[in-house]
């Protein structure tokens, strides 16, 4: 019997093309289900009752919710190509660490130059670029996160790069400037298909993005 994937997500959302990235990783076809998040599905409530939120993978009917616990079981479930995580049990501690810091710390920061009003996109800007910079050092002069192979944390942030040119945007820095490793490290992920098939297009995000802040009364 075929398994039957189903994926709940919304278009711009950098966490559920982490999942889209998981799944061109391994080669696995899916149903792609396109939410509205001002008005959320009756599967999607149904599925994700507890935070009601995207993205939630949807396995043989059963729901998975929270993006790196989908992408960690996409890769347990299947483990027979393109492994994300390392087999050595304190790498693989490794990799859950800094994709959990990505977690907490990249979009609440990012939020502050999206979406904060005049003045506090500067402490963001700031804080950013720091969190940027500490993942710079980690990735060092290694082609991916995961050493030579792409990997957890890869997946992890790379869906971010899809909307540095609106953080750039808005908060008015380059990030090439900032951070030139990390921006050739995004250039070397997107050579892949897996990553490039499943990102949004920058100059679009910055369109929605724009759209929201009009809503919001920001712009």
């Amino acid at each position: 019997m075929a398994d039957e994937i189903v994926l709940l997500s919304s278009w711009p959302s950098m966490f559920g093309m982490r999942v889209k990235v998981a799944l061109a990783e391994k080669g696995l076809k899916y149903e792609y289900r396109e939410e509205d998040l001002r008005n959320k599905s009756p599967l999607l409530l149904m599925m994700n009752p507890v935070h009601k939120k995207i993205p939630v993978l949807i396995h043989n009917e059963k729901p998975i919710s929270e993006s790196m616990i989908i992408v960690d079981y996409i890769d347990e479930v299947w483990n027979h190509k393109s492994p994300l995580l390392p087999t050595d049990p304190y790498q693989r501690a490794q990799a859950r660490f800094w994709a959990d810091y990505v977690d907490k710390k990249l979009f609440d920061i990012g939020k502050k130059i999206i979406w904060s009003t005049k003045g506090e996109e500067e402490t963001g800007k700031k804080e950013f670029i720091e969190c940027l910079k500490l993942l710079e050092g980690e990735l060092g002069d290694n082609p991916y996160f995961g050493g030579e192979n792409f990997g957890f944390v890869d997946v992890s942030l790379v869906t971010f790069s899809c909307w540095f040119h609106t953080y750039e945007s808005y908060g008015n820095f380059s990030i090439e400037t900032e951070c030139p490793k990390l921006v050739a490290w995004t250039k070397r992920c997107l050579e892949k298909e897996s990553v490039s098939s499943s990102l949004a297009d920058p100059h679009k995000i910055h369109n929605f993005a724009s759209g929201v802040r009009k809503r919001l009364g920001i712009e």
